[in-house]
């Protein structure tokens, strides 16, 4: 099976370093480049530049006349926005353009953090200093105020300092407090607050070093060490359905999750980031997720990552790049709206024409209006032939179709599996119909003049001269040599014996089983199906293939001869390497079965490559355990360390080798420099 590697941190350090290098932009305006650089994922997991997603519109530092002190938070509804002004304790409404239409609470609030407003214009407020959420009318009247829940269940101990909230179109708030490990606080409007209990708590980990300290330390050890308790969300939002989505820091996998009213997370992303900050969803089944650095993620409703793009701010001050990004929101037109709460301001991004063309084809694709998503499609891999994400809804749009063959092809170039699979068990399927009775009666007939052959053979002796060539061939001690695996294999113990006594195995026979293995790998690793293939298409590594091969057998031969040696072993190096080698027969007999399987099974029957996997591998285990004990004479005990100190041998020989590299190019290094220092001299 693939599994999609996780976006790595390197990521946003080369955003950083693009957006250093970037173009310089206006205060107010976007010029004709971003300061940074747009990245996607592909099908490997690899990180990609691609078409500028956003471009920065403008920025907002004053509502009006009314600057902004240090705010954090903010939310749009029916296109006015609404800002958490908490360095000013007050709410501030005003139009996307930051004209000024009122502000209200600075008379009652302490530190209000956190805004969320219904769609009858109903405004809810977090303010943490205040342990309440107040709520207000469309005009700024106080209508209602929620303090700590009166449950035994809320905990008596826990203080409820709420800092982000969000409310369904029941009523129901759910609401972050500050220090509140358990979870998301559900609080329902009935009975001027129920607590309705916890909701999306985060599991907790549990390190390999705690696990050790609770089975050693003792219980007052214990205390004086942190307490393992799950991260608090730091921040949440609803979309139109009433999904709740959440972000959190240090969460990694679980950073942005999608919870439904059970509270079961429906989303695994392809991509994390270690400081996410604010989430929202937009409005086309896709979610954005901001990052305390100023960068923000574009997912679509499966997870995958479609764009990641802004950074953080050189101390130029370009409109683009953030500071401490704080919340992030969305309007009905797609224009991103960030909230710097350091630079006490609000940075808007409008999509490009990518962008929206993208746009169209997820709403189109998520309708199941495949075939109208097609053009949208047709154009984005026009601009861009290599986005994956496009060539995978492509594929999936003509797998509606029924169009399988092109299907696949789409499928392969955006490394679906999971696409690729569907289409082609169609694909087989349809071959099936139309060939399983020819193909059937073709076997029949094979087997019948099988049969046939061999009644005359026996009768007639027909093959005598096909029989005696092959018999001399047999009777070559090279052919012998070689053929000897199959016996090897099925009877370790006795194939040891004659490795060691009877003088089976020659080096010449074993290097050309290595080399028959290596080739059988390289064959396996480039040429597979493409289901089990992974590596890129066109990528060969075919001299690092060979040599980790050669590499790692020769230091297994290598460590285990000379701790054999130090502990009486009996085998001579070469019968170690011998029987070694003859242990990868079931690597010889079952892959190419496995190679075939590779191109004619899909994902439902991959369970059968991975079961034949299962045995090669676990059968060379056993053979090359058997070979240690047999070759040496030793017993199981002596064999279990052996294998042991062979392994710690290599470590140690590994670790030797790095540390004689590391010297020998600082030695370069220095050489070098000495070198260019005599040039520069020469040369003044």
């Amino acid at each position: 099976m693939k599994t999609k590697k996780w976006f790595s941190k390197g990521l946003l350090v080369l955003g950083m370093v693009s957006a250093l290098v970037g173009s310089c932009l206006t205060e107010t305006t976007a010029s004709a480049d971003a300061p940074y650089r747009t990245y996607t994922l592909d099908g490997y997991g690899s990180i990609n530049e691609t078409q500028t997603a956003y471009m920065p519109y403008s920025s907002i530092t004053k509502v009006g006349e009314e600057a902004l002190n240090a705010p954090s938070d903010m939310t749009i509804r029916n296109d006015t926005l609404y800002i958490a002004d908490t360095g000013n304790k007050r709410i501030l409404v005003s139009t996307l353009d930051g004209e000024y239409i009122r502000d209200f609470g600075s008379d009652l609030f302490k530190y209000p953090c956190g805004v969320f407003v219904l769609e009858d214009g109903t405004i809810y407020v977090a303010d943490r200093d205040a342990n309440s959420v107040f709520v207000f009318d469309n005009e700024g009247n106080l209508i209602n105020t929620y303090g700590k829940p009166d449950s035994i269940m809320y905990g008596d101990d826990m203080e409820f300092k709420p800092q982000k909230l969000t409310v369904n179109s029941a009523g129901t708030m759910y609401i972050i407090c500050e220090g509140n490990s358990n979870g998301v606080v559900q609080i329902s409007p009935a009975e001027g607050g129920t607590f309705l209990g916890y909701f999306g708590t985060n599991e907790t980990h549990v390190t390999l070093t705690q696990v050790i300290q609770r089975m050693v330390f003792s219980e007052e050890m214990l205390a004086t060490r942190p307490s393992n308790r799950p991260n608090t969300p730091g921040n949440l939002s609803i979309d139109e359905k009433g999904l709740i989505y959440t972000v959190t820091q240090g969460e990694k996998q679980g950073s942005l999750k999608r919870l439904n009213i059970a509270g079961t997370n429906m989303i695994n992303p392809d991509a994390y980031d270690d400081y996410p900050v604010a989430v929202v969803p937009g409005n086309y089944d896709n979610v954005y997720m901001a990052t305390a650095r100023g960068f923000i993620y574009e997912f679509n409703n499966e997870g995958d990552m479609l764009f990641v793009f802004g950074g953080a701010d050189d101390g130029r001050s370009r409109i683009g790049l953030s500071t401490n990004v704080s919340a992030i929101t969305v309007d009905s037109v797609d224009h991103l709206y960030t909230l710097d709460t350091d630079k006490s301001q609000i940075q808007i991004f409008q999509p490009t024409e990518f962008t929206n063309l993208l746009h169209q084809a997820l709403y189109l694709y998520s309708k199941g209006r495949y075939t109208e998503s097609k053009e949208p499609l047709t154009q984005v891999l026009t601009m861009n032939s290599m986005f994956d994400y496009a060539n995978k809804a492509m594929g999936r749009a003509l797998q509606q179709e029924e169009d399988y063959n092109s299907a696949v092809s789409y499928a392969k170039l955006a490394k679906d599996y999971s696409g690729y699979s569907d289409a082609f068990w169609e694909i087989r399927n349809v071959w099936l119909k139309q060939n399983l009775v020819p193909v059937i009666v073709v076997l029949v007939v094979l087997a019948i003049l099988w049969k046939l052959i061999g009644y005359l053979d026996r009768k007639k002796n027909i093959l005598a001269p096909v029989h005696n060539q092959i018999k001399k061939v047999k009777e070559k001690k090279l052919i012998q040599q070689l053929t000897y695996g199959l016996y090897f294999m099925k009877h370790p113990i006795d194939g040891c014996y004659g490795v060691r006594r009877e003088k089976k195995a020659s080096y010449l026979a074993s290097n050309i089983l290595l080399l028959i293995f290596i080739l059988y790998n390289i064959i396996s690793k480039y040429f597979c199906g493409f289901l089990m293939k992974n590596v890129r298409e066109g990528r060969y590594e075919i001299v690092m293939d060979v040599g980790i091969v050669v590499v790692v057998l020769a230091f297994a031969v290598v460590c285990n001869y000379l701790v054999c040696t130090i502990n009486d072993g009996e085998g001579t190096a070469k019968q170690i390497y011998c029987s070694f080698v003859y242990s990868l027969t079931p690597y010889f007999i079952l892959q190419p079965i496995v190679f075939v399987l590779s191109h004619v099974l899909t994902y439902n029957e991959y369970f059968l490559i991975d079961f034949v996997n299962i045995v090669i591998y676990v059968w060379i285990v056993v053979l090359l355990i058997l070979s240690v004990k047999e070759i040496n004479n030793y017993s199981m005990k002596e064999t279990a360390k052996v294998i042991f100190l062979t392994f710690f041998t290599a470590l140690i020989g590994a670790l030797l080798i790095f540390i004689i590299y590391v010297l020998w190019m600082q030695v370069f290094d220095f050489i070098s420099a000495i070198k260019g220092e005599v040039v520069y001299r020469i040369g003044k």
